[in-house]
C-alpha cells in the first residue's frame, strides 16, 4: 500500500529490497534517519496525486540536514479535502450517523494501526522537532491513543448522552439532542503533534464528525505516517483528511465555507487572527495559545528528591511545551538553596541528538526557533537577571539548532523573560517573601495555561493551587491526562479540549418540544 504514495530513499547499509527502519537505524547510529519522500495527500480515503509541484523540505534539527519531503497542500487540495469530509459527514448512513458502539469499534481499529507504528511515529517526531526519544516513545508514541481510548470508552459505556428529556418550565416535554458539529479544521503545531492533534480528533470522532487536519510544515513526515494508520484502519472514506502546509493554507482553511468548526493549537498571534477570523463567520472555534506558568515552591519543599517530575513540569521537550511552569518561585529563606538545586540539575542534563535515548535536552525545531530563545537569553542578561548556568550554545554540537539549558535567578516578573513565553530550555527563578505574594506573582502574566505547586502537604500545596488564575495546574508535578479538560485563561485561549467536557466544542444542541 504504501508504495502507492511514498517512495524511500535507503542508505547503503540497508541491504537492497529491505525496507529501512528508522528505529532500528537509531538504535544503533542514535542519529541516522530514513529519507523520506511522499509523492500523494490522504484525501477522501484515498493518496491522491497533489494538485501542484510544491514540496515541504524537511529538515533534521540535529544536523541541519534534509531529511524528507512531502507534497505542500494548495488551496484546490484544501477544497477537495473539505469536500471529502462533507460528503462523508452528510453521508445519512455515515459516519456521523452511525450507533456509537460503532464508532467505537472503529476508533479501536484506528487505535490498532497506531500502536504499530509508535515507534516510527516516535523516531519521526523527534527527528523533527528535536523531541528527546526517550519522551517521544512515552507521549507521541502512546498519549494519542489514550486519549482515542478514553473517548472510544465514554462511547462504548453510554456515558455520552445523545438525547435526553426534561419537564418544561411551561408544561410538556423537551428533548435535547447532541449532535456532531459538522467538517472540523483542525490546525496543529509542530511541538507536540500528534498528542495535540488527539485533543482535536479524539473528540471529534467520538462525536460523529469528519476532520480536514492541516499539521505544521515542520512536522509532515508524522502526519503522513498518521494519515496511513488512518487508511489501514479502514475509515470511511473522507472522515479524515491531511492537508500538509504552511500559514497560506491554514488560513485558507480558517476561512473555508465549507467548515463548521475550527479547533487551533498555536501562538497567541496567530490564534487572535483565527479567533476574529471566525467571530466574523459566526463559526465556532476552540484555540488553545501560549503559557507562562509558574512553579511555586512552596518552604517546606524537598526538591531535590523528585528532580524526575519537576524537569517533566518545568523542562519537557525543551521547555517547547505551552503548559510549562517556567517561571520558578521560590520562598526568600530558601532562595539561595533552591537556586543551587535547580542550577545543578539543569546542568547536569544531558544535551545531545534528540535521537540518543540519553539525551533530556534535544536541539529546538528550528534555526529561527534557536535565535529566538537566544535573543531572551541576551535580553535576560540585558535586563539584570543572573546567569547560573548555560546562556549558550553546547560545546561539541557544531551542527543543529541547540541551546544549553539555562537557568536565570534574581529574575524580575516584570521584565522581559519574566512576562513573555520563550519556548526553549530556559528557566526564571524568582523570590517571593510569602504565600499571598507568591499567588500575586504567579497571576500577575498575560496567560493562564498551566502551573504546579510543590510541597509535601498536598492539601496545603492544593489550597495555593486554587488561588492561582490558570485552566490547569499540578501539584508536585503535571502532565495532562484525557480525563481531565485542558485550557487556558486570559491570553492562553478560549475552549475547552479533553476530558468528557472537551466533547462540548464539537457537537450543537437542538431542542424538541414535546406535548405533555
Amino acid at each position: 500500500m504504501r508504495e502507492a504514495h511514498q517512495r524511500r530513499l535507503q542508505p547503503p547499509a540497508v541491504p537492497p529490497g529491505r525496507r529501512a527502519s528508522a528505529t532500528a537505524l537509531t538504535a544503533t547510529t542514535k542519529a541516522a534517519t530514513v529519507f523520506t519522500t511522499y509523492e500523494s495527500l490522504y484525501v477522501g480515503g484515498a493518496w491522491v496525486a497533489p494538485s501542484s509541484p510544491g514540496m515541504i523540505k524537511v529538515t533534521s534539527p540535529n544536523t541541519g540536514t534534509l531529511i524528507g519531503r512531502v507534497p505542500e497542500a494548495v488551496e484546490s487540495d484544501v477544497d477537495a479535502a473539505v469536500a471529502a469530509a462533507r460528503q462523508a459527514f452528510d453521508d445519512p448512513l455515515g459516519w456521523s450517523r452511525w450507533e456509537p458502539a460503532k464508532r467505537a469499534d472503529a476508533i479501536e481499529r484506528f487505535c490498532t494501526a497506531l500502536d504499530a507504528r509508535t515507534d516510527e511515529m516516535a523516531v519521526r517526531v523527534s527527528a523533527q522537532n528535536g523531541m528527546p526519544i526517550a519522551i517521544s516513545r512515552r507521549v507521541e508514541g502512546h498519549l494519542p491513543q489514550a486519549m482515542l481510548r478514553y473517548y472510544a470508552e465514554l462511547l462504548r459505556t453510554g456515558q455520552l448522552e445523545f438525547d435526553s428529556e426534561r419537564a418544561g418550565a411551561l408544561g410538556g416535554r423537551i428533548k435535547v439532542s447532541r449532535r456532531p458539529v459538522g467538517v472540523v479544521g483542525a490546525i496543529i503545531p509542530w511541538n507536540v503533534p500528534q498528542t495535540i492533534g488527539a485533543h482535536k480528533y479524539g473528540p471529534a470522532l467520538a462525536m460523529g464528525c469528519t476532520l480536514v487536519i492541516k499539521p505544521s510544515p515542520e512536522t509532515v513526515l508524522d502526519a503522513q505516517l498518521f494519515a496511513e494508520a488512518a487508511d489501514e484502519a479502514q475509515l470511511p472514506p473522507g472522515v479524515i483528511n491531511v492537508v500538509p502546509g504552511g500559514p497560506r493554507t491554514g488560513a485558507y482553511l480558517v476561512t473555508h465555507p465549507g467548515v463548521d468548526k475550527i479547533a487551533f493549537t498555536g501562538s497567541e498571534k496567530v490564534g487572535r487572527w483565527v479567533a476574529e477570523t471566525a467571530g466574523r463567520m459566526l463559526r465556532p472555534v476552540t484555540a488553545e495559545l501560549g503559557g507562562k506558568g509558574a512553579a511555586i515552591v512552596l518552604d517546606d519543599v524537598d526538591l531535590a528528591g523528585d528532580l524526575a517530575s519537576f524537569y517533566y513540569a518545568t523542562l519537557l521537550n525543551n521547555g517547547q511545551s505551552c503548559y510549562l511552569g517556567t517561571r520558578i518561585l521560590a520562598p526568600a529563606l530558601r532562595y539561595d538553596e533552591i537556586v543551587g538545586t535547580v542550577t545543578d540539575f539543569v546542568g547536569s542534563l544531558e544535551v545531545g541528538s534528540s535521537l540518543d535515548p540519553a539525551t533530556r535536552v534535544g536541539p529546538l525545531a528550528t534555526a529561527q526557533q534557536r535565535d529566538r530563545v537566544e535573543q531572551y537569553i541576551a535580553k535576560g542578561i540585558a535586563e539584570g537577571a543572573h546567569l547560573t548556568t548555560g546562556g549558550g550554545r553546547p560545546r561539541g554540537q557544531a551542527q543543529g539548532w541547540f541551546v544549553e539549558p539555562t537557568v536565570f535567578a534574581d529574575v524580575d516578573n516584570r521584565s522581559t523573560i519574566g512576562q513573555e513565553e520563550i519556548f526553549g530550555p530556559v528557566l526564571s527563578i524568582i523570590r517571593y517573601r510569602d504565600i499571598d505574594e507568591a499567588v500575586r506573582i504567579a497571576n500577575d502574566s498575560p496567560f493562564g495555561l498551566g502551573g504546579t505547586v510543590w510541597s509535601p502537604d498536598v492539601e496545603r500545596a492544593a489550597a495555593v493551587a486554587e488561588r492561582v488564575d490558570t485552566g490547569v495546574i499540578g501539584i508536585n508535578g503535571f502532565l495532562p491526562d484525557p480525563a481531565g479538560p485542558f485550557s487556558g485563561t486570559k491570553n492562553s485561549g478560549i475552549g475547552r479540549e479533553l476530558g468528557p467536557e472537551g466533547l462540548d466544542a464539537y457537537q450543537i444542541l437542538k431542542t424538541t418540544y414535546l406535548p405533555r
